[in-house]
């Protein structure tokens, strides 16, 4: 754009999977994956909340978000509200 702000930016988004798999790759040649699951195993036996999340994300999946719809108004907000109600 003429104002140097917005559009495609150089390194801007979701790498690219080429670099994803790369990067993967250099963890696997230095992290033992085995070993990463043992220690993850001993932090749960332990009683580590982190790992104790971790595992159960992984295992069970993350629980759906539940959003809390009743809400308590003050009394001014009450009183306003009631007189929108249609009179029978």
């Amino acid at each position: 754009m003429s104002n140097g702000h917005g559009g495609k930016r150089a390194g801007a988004g979701r790498p690219k999977k080429a670099d994803e798999l790369k990067l993967i790759q250099k963890l696997d040649n230095i992290i033992n994956s085995e070993d990463a699951i043992k220690k993850l195993g001993q932090l749960v036996t332990k009683g580590d909340l982190n790992a104790i999340k971790i595992y159960m994300e992984y295992r069970f999946g993350k629980p759906k978000q539940t959003v809390n719809m009743d809400v308590d108004l003050p009394k001014p907000f009450r009183k306003h509200f009631t007189d929108f109600q249609e009179e029978e």
